[in-house]
């Protein structure tokens, strides 16, 4: 039975993508060892990993997340006060609530939370 799933995305540079996840997006650092070339990071119940490819052109890259949450409204605010660009946080057709945000190699995360 599938009951996980932890997304791989492309990274430039491992302190770069490190110091976005952790410092602007409030993540951690998951694991034991830090292995050259890839960076593993979690908040509350989700983990991102990501593999070192040096030649990724944030132009051209279309790695994408969707990241469910409860809280969206507290999730958002936390990342406008971190100077984080984002889009709005807007109600959408398909039920959700969601806003989005690239990273620094152009990884689009996108937050939803279920309109009820």
């Amino acid at each position: 039975m599938l009951n996980d799933i932890n997304p791989k995305l492309p990274m430039r540079d491992k302190a770069t993508t490190r110091d976005f996840y952790l410092n602007k997006l409030g993540f951690q650092e998951f694991g034991r060892e830090d292995y050259e070339g890839y960076l593993m990071v979690k908040k509350d119940n989700i983990q991102i990993h990501f593999f070192e490819f040096r030649e990724v052109d944030p132009k051209e890259n279309y790695g994408q997340v969707y990241i469910r949450t409860d809280n969206i409204d507290d999730f958002y605010q936390f990342a406008k006060s971190r100077n984080v660009d984002i889009t709005r946080l807007e109600n959408k057709p398909w039920g959700q609530k969601e806003f989005s945000i690239h990273d620094p190699d152009n990884n689009l995360l996108t937050f939803g939370q279920t309109i009820l």
